[in-house]
């Protein structure tokens, strides 16, 4: 499972570098890209204040792919004692999932919550298999 959640934080680094290349007009296509793509209320308009915010989302996306990376290994390596990690990324993951996507549809990006699914299904698909929801003993 550990190939299954570094590929699962790859993806989110992945996105981190997508949303950072909005900083800059030359590195902006893909986060234009979508940005159209979930079809808001609205042309994003990238002035300083979108550009600074989607730097800042870009390296803390990043940041939180790494942590999680470090994390699952070692919540891995601790077999049953690693149930206190799993539950922290648990809530963790649970906490980010009902803000951005309450916020998504409030702010009219109503389909920016199709891909925190795929991100949450694949979490769990990778939680499952770790067998960190077995019963310990």
């Amino acid at each position: 499972m550990a190939g299954w959640f570094a590929v699962w934080c790859l993806s989110i680094a992945i996105f981190g570098a997508v949303l950072s290349g909005g900083a800059f007009e030359a590195t902006s296509g893909p986060v234009r890209l979508l940005l159209a793509g979930l079809k808001g209320p609205g042309e994003a308009v990238f002035d300083p204040v979108l550009r600074f915010s989607l730097a800042v989302m870009g390296a803390v996306s990043i940041g939180w792919a790494v942590t999680l990376f470090a994390t699952i290994r070692a919540a891995i390596a601790l077999g049953d004692q690693g149930r206190p990690l799993w539950r922290a990324i648990s809530m963790g993951m649970a906490t980010w999932f009902v803000i951005d996507s309450a916020l998504s549809v409030a702010t009219g990006f109503s389909l920016n919550v199709a891909p925190n699914l795929v991100l949450v299904a694949m979490y769990v698909i990778g939680l499952r298999g770790s067998g960190a929801l077995r019963s310990p003993g």
